[in-house]
């Protein structure tokens, strides 16, 4: 069912700097992600399978990757007449030298043209870095059916861990009564899944007088929403129950992957009913020579495994010489493992080459290996 009185908009400017080298040359939501994807297929796909026509993405931080990429709207079928996804970089200086969205809010404020274009009665405005599916129009018939003012997307999370995240304390029947941005004692484990959508008049409203007060944040979890809270708005608590991976670190990113190999991961990438759309790469069927040993693995197209893989996720191209070992690795796009290498508890970094014999990782470590430039081995 078309949604075509709802218009999304992604949020996708975030510097993503806890990935490290990762988000050096490349936005966080053109990371790649699953053996073939990049994170930013996630919340594009679920607009498609959810019938919104209009997508806008929000980009700033090493953008030219990611606006090339999202910009070819037909890898998510919203290149049909009257749909489309748009790149919308800042207008707006926020300092001599640096063209930036000050905020969350600010991002969508400085795009009220575009968004007015459209003449949405609802507005949907997503994080670009999860990985996660949903239904948005379901979300959407929960918003209209409840007469909510703004209605977020929770999850519940374990309370040990719920500090880490923003807080939405709801009443039983779903209505919101407090917002805590990462509090150290938390009341409850709903946490914002960054999702959100609003009567687009009203919040209209609110951000031109966001963008007026010069002691705003100008961000939806410090302002538009305490505000909406202390106006006495409607707001509603829309839990998901399903997989959702914030993949803001190393560590984090590596444990999406290996996910994958779960049989009864919940993401379920094979699902014909929620199909994720991505780049379709042009090259050859993978390759397992005559003496490679493979146990639990995900295997892209493209890649030549002549080694030892184990318990690991390799992405389109990679490469696995004879006598080479990985073991709980991930290997993202055109890595090469060299003869006799051994990589253990690492994610190698896309078009990294790890040198003959090389030792990288470790099976005792706390915390995942990147590995992001080339490790020289036995010459």
């Amino acid at each position: 069912m078309k949604q075509n009185n709802m218009v999304a908009m992604i949020l996708a400017g975030g510097r993503g700097s806890r990935l490290h080298d990762l988000t050096n040359k490349v936005a966080k939501p053109a990371v790649s992600y699953g053996g073939k994807y990049r994170i930013v297929d996630f919340p594009l796909s679920n607009c498609a399978n959810s019938g919104i026509d209009v997508v806008g993405v929000l980009t700033q931080y090493e953008s030219v990757l990611l606006n090339s990429y999202v910009s070819m709207g037909r890898r998510w079928g919203l290149d049909a007449k009257g749909s489309g996804v748009y790149v919308l970089p800042p207008r707006e200086k926020a300092d001599a030298n640096l063209d930036v969205y000050r905020g969350t809010a600010d991002a969508i404020s400085q795009n009220i043209d575009f968004i007015d274009t459209y003449s949405p009665e609802y507005l949907l405005v997503l994080s670009g870095d999860h990985i996660y599916k949903m239904n948005y129009s379901k979300m959407l018939d929960y918003h209209k059916e409840n007469k909510a003012d703004a209605t977020i997307a929770v999850i519940e999370v374990p309370m040990r861990e719920a500090s880490r995240f923003g807080i939405m304390n709801a009443n039983e029947d779903g209505v919101i009564y407090e917002f805590e941005e990462k509090p150290e004692k938390p009341k409850s484990n709903l946490a914002s899944m960054g999702i959100y959508i609003f009567d687009w008049k009203q919040l209209r409203k609110l951000l031109v007088a966001d963008m007026k007060n010069p002691d705003s944040n100008h961000d939806f979890g410090k302002d538009i929403i305490p505000t909406l809270l202390n106006d006495g708005k409607r707001l509603l608590a829309y839990k998901f129950k399903g997989y959702w991976k914030d993949v803001g670190t190393i560590d984090s990113l590596w444990e999406a992957n290996m996910d994958l190999l779960d049989k009864k991961n919940e993401l379920d990438l094979s699902d014909p009913t929620w199909k994720i759309y991505t780049e379709d790469v042009t090259t050859l069927p993978h390759y397992v020579g005559a003496d490679a040993d493979i146990k639990r693995a995900f295997i892209t197209q493209g890649c030549v495994i002549e080694g030892e893989v184990k318990n690991s996720v390799l992405f389109t191209g990679a490469k696995v010489g004879a006598g080479a070992k990985i073991i709980d690795s991930v290997l993202m796009p055109g890595v090469t493992v060299e003869e006799g290498a051994v990589v253990t508890r690492a994610l190698v970094a896309d078009g990294v080459k790890i040198g003959k014999e090389a030792v990288v990782g470790s099976a005792d470590s706390e915390h995942i290996e990147l590995v992001a430039k080339r490790v020289k081995g036995v010459e």
